[in-house]
């Protein structure tokens, strides 16, 4: 069983294995890191180095995982060395598993016996969308049914599956993706991870923008879309593992993002939307008091206060009361608050 914080060591392989470049696609940026192949010396370079991190010793589970491109398309010598670097510290227990990033046309019955052979616990599957004229629009090269297919796939093989989600894709809307997660539900995958498009400068999407042929998710949209997606895939029992690109330095340059919910806290803006509906049944009604205070336990406070106190404001325009405090209290289960009006 895996801790609910594992450390993760990430070695970034942008683009290695791609066929081609979606329409979104700029991994070098997304990642800050150039799309240079990588070698076994340099998986060592860096697990070493992990190894001498303060949080190293701190975590009982510590997994490498190899992101960006799509590690199963790489050849078959060098999934050998990349994974084979990998082995000495997993039989010594210096770590404890291994994820790969693929995409669900690159795999067959040869490919996934060699990952798991080669030590992969986990393979995340760069599904996108469930609809195929999405899909189609994005220039993915892959169909639904090969997710539905490389997802039976890896389960025979006993590989814990993630799938990766990118809502606002080009003719996407949001009950098509609503029905995107429906059709993740039915797969019963491990996790998922909910990537927003953003436009990037220098993809084929960023000229889509600049000529009308695409209007990017705004901010406020893709929030409610992705709260909306969360709250059904983890009422379900699956976990939602990361919500928003990490905030990379080149995509923190001025210029670099042309469009669509680019915030360095999308993640948190989400997970305060989805708690501020779960509290909606514990708040007065409008009018019903002109004062409260809030007990809550001490963890779901930022969740409460929202982005900058959004959460606060938004509280007190449904309720039409001042908020006179908000107290801890870790008598309550997490979601829960008592109100005390005044």
């Amino acid at each position: 069983m895996f801790d609910e914080k594992p450390l993760i060591v990430p070695i970034f392989i942008p683009n290695q294995g791609c066929p081609h470049r979606c329409v979104f696609c700029d991994q070098e940026k997304i990642t800050s890191q150039p799309a240079s192949p990588i070698d076994g010396q340099r998986v060592h370079a860096l697990l070493d180095l992990a190894r001498r991190s303060t949080a190293f010793c701190e975590r009982k589970h510590r997994e490498v995982a190899f992101y960006g491109g799509t590690f199963a398309s790489l050849s078959e010598n060098t999934i050998r060395e990349l994974l084979g670097a990998v082995a000495p510290y997993l039989q010594e227990e210096i770590f404890h598993s291994v994820r790969v990033s693929t995409r669900p046309d690159s795999l067959d019955e040869k490919k996934a016996a060699l990952l798991k052979v080669l030590g992969v616990s986990t393979v995340e599957l760069g599904t996108q969308s469930m609809d195929d004229e999405v899909l189609r629009m994005a220039q993915r090269g892959h169909t639904a049914l090969d997710t539905e297919r490389t997802v039976g796939l890896l389960r025979q093989h006993r590989f814990r599956v993630g799938i990766q989600l990118m809502p606002g894709l080009p003719g996407d809307s949001a009950e098509r993706f609503s029905a995107t997660v429906q059709k993740v539900i039915r797969m019963k995958p491990d996790m998922v991870r909910l990537y927003p498009v953003v436009v990037i400068r220098g993809t084929e999407l960023a000229q889509w923008v600049e000529s009308g042929k695409y209007r990017a998710l705004g901010l406020e949209e893709a929030v409610r879309i992705c709260a909306e997606g969360c709250l059904c895939l983890e009422e379900a029992g699956i976990p939602v593992i990361r919500i928003g690109l990490m905030a990379s330095a080149s995509l923190r340059e001025k210029g670099q993002v042309l469009g669509g919910p680019w915030h360095e806290s999308f993640g948190h803006l989400v997970r305060s939307e989805i708690y501020q509906r779960r509290i909606e049944a514990f708040l007065p009604g409008p009018g019903e008091a002109k004062r409260i205070s809030i007990r809550i336990p001490s963890k779901d406070i930022a969740l409460l206060r929202g982005h900058r106190n959004e959460g606060i404001r938004r509280i007190e325009k449904t309720t039409k009361a001042l908020i006179d405090g908000i107290l801890a209290d870790d008598s309550l289960p997490s979601g829960r608050i008592r109100v005390e009006i005044r």
